[in-house]
């Protein structure tokens, strides 16, 4: 078992709430408020990683950097994207500088 067998796992679970109704549950509720709904709560999460960020505090930091994580696969599920699609973009980008990788989205 590895440490993305848990983000699979829970990616299974974010799909299932899709399906459910909004008074099930918290997964369920966001996906009622719709793209808006999802998207501020990813920015209030943002801005609390940035926080811990600010303050130093690396426990602090993870938990929030972890919140942040499980609302953006709120976000993918929403538009039926997982987290394998993300982790084909990492292996794609790995090896280019960040310089050439943001350069090639510019055209």
């Amino acid at each position: 078992m590895t440490n993305m067998d848990v983000l699979q796992r829970l990616q299974s679970v974010l799909i299932e709430r899709r399906k459910a109704a909004p008074d099930s549950s918290y997964v369920a509720g966001l996906y009622a408020k719709g793209t808006d709904g999802i998207c501020k709560k990813i920015a209030e999460e943002a801005a609390e990683a940035i926080m811990a960020a600010k303050d130093g505090d690396k426990a602090h930091l993870v938990k929030e950097v972890t919140d942040l994580l499980f609302h953006s696969m709120i976000l993918l599920a929403h538009f039926d994207v997982g987290i394998n699609d993300v982790a084909a973009e990492f292996v794609r980008r790995e090896g280019i500088s960040g310089i050439e990788e943001k350069k090639s989205r510019e055209r």
